[in-house]
Parts: structure tokens; sequence; C-alpha cells
């Protein structure tokens, strides 16, 4: 009697956790399904070294950081899905959650709905495996920093070895060929107050930097097959 009133109560809390990650973290964990997913959402702005304004929906680095080590470690979790819909954010703190998210040994899924821009770039092709909804677009343009930047050769080094490192990694984790990439970086007639591009789902794929044109049932069926043809990542 005691042990079933202790897996009630256990039962009880881990409920009220999962309510807790959903409503602060966008996270959820599906138990009753074919394989045991963890779905994160990243949306609004990347929070980095700075707190954004209260109105500003945002997704915040330090939240998903450890969250990534704990899927990476949970044996019970088989898949990672990961929902963009990003204007994107901080810089650095984007590109950390992408170089965390592309190292690891759990399936990984990213579908972008809606957008995927700026440091969103490198986060959707960050998986294993990449999909984009038709309706989705997905903004590329060179690195800016807000607030006072010093018009020194140091600031312009700084600029020059961040798009680099940005560069690097979507071409490491995507198709598109580094002709392609830097040509829509340095775009100059398309955003009229920017350089750069804004692509659509069908043009991504077409070009390499999202691996698939799909919806969410594709992502899922492409998670779980994942998921079968992977070998346990622990005895």
């Amino acid at each position: 009697m005691d042990n079933e009133k202790e897996k009630s109560d256990t039962s009880a809390e881990e409920r009220v956790h999962e309510a807790e990650l959903t409503e602060k973290l966008g996270e959820t964990v599906s138990h009753n399904s074919k394989h045991l997913i963890h779905c994160l959402s990243v949306v609004g702005q990347i929070e980095g070294h700075y707190v954004l304004a209260e109105q500003n929906k945002t997704t915040k680095y330090e939240h998903i950081i450890p969250a990534l080590v704990a899927v990476e470690q949970d044996r019970s979790v088989e898949g990672l899905l990961i929902i963009l819909n990003t204007v994107g954010g901080d810089v650095e703190a984007g590109l950390a959650i992408a170089e965390l998210i592309s190292g690891m040994k759990t399936p990984t899924v990213s579908l972008v709905v809606g957008g995927g821009h700026s440091i969103g770039v490198p986060l959707a092709v960050s998986a294993k495996t990449s999909f984009i909804v038709p309706t989705a677009s997905m903004t590329i343009h060179p690195v800016r920093m807000n607030g006072t930047v010093l018009g020194v050769p140091q600031t312009l080094s700084y600029f020059d070895k961040m798009q680099d490192r940005i560069v690097s990694f979507v071409l490491r984790n995507s198709n598109i060929s580094e002709e392609d990439f830097r040509r829509l970086l340095t775009n100059t007639e398309e955003l009229v107050t920017d350089v750069g591009s804004v692509i659509e789902g069908e043009e991504a794929v077409r070009l390499g930097l999202i691996d698939k044109l799909g919806c969410l049932s594709d992502a899922m069926e492409c998670l779980y097959d994942m998921i079968e043809h992977t070998e346990k990542r622990y005895a």
C-alpha cells in the first residue's frame, strides 16, 4: 500500500514538473508515444548576456543549456525535437546552443515554423536532420551589434572573426555552398534598410541550407526512424 502511495506521489510530482517545464521553458516530454521524445522550442528572441525587456518573448540560453545536458545524459529520452520560430538574438549565445546541439549523440531533428532568422540559421542546421515548412522564412545577414561600437580596427577584426565562425558552422552542418551562403549574406538588393537575404522554405531546401521540406508529422517520422536505426547511446 505504501509503495502504491509513493508511486502515486512520484507520478504527481513528475506531472507538476512537466507542467512547469511547458509553462516556463517551452519544453515537453512525450511519454505515451512510440518513442520517448523531448520537445524543445526556441521562440522569440534569444536572450544572452543581457536581460531583454519584459514585453519581449525570449528564449534564455541559461535555461536551454542545462536542458540539453539533461537530455543528453537521460537514458530514457530517445530523441530531441527542436521547434524554431525565432527572430534571432544574441549571437554568441545562439552559436553556443547550436554547437551543443550539433555535438549531441541523441538523435536530433529541427523544424523551422514561422521563421528561423539571423542566429536562428545556425540553430536550424545544428540538428542531425533539419526541416522547414513551406511558409516559413529565414533571414541571412552579416553579424550586427547593438549599442556603442568603437570605430577601431580591432572592432572590425572582431566582427570578421565572429562572421567566419558562423559561416564555418553553417557550412559544416548543412549542404549549402560557401559561394551561395556568402552571396546571401552580402546581398544589397533585397532588404530595404539592411544587407542580406530572406529565403522561404522551398528555396532553403533547394540551396541545401535545410535538409527537407515538411511538416510536424514528417519531422516526427524522421526522428522515429533515426531512433530506430541509431545505436543506443549507453549500455
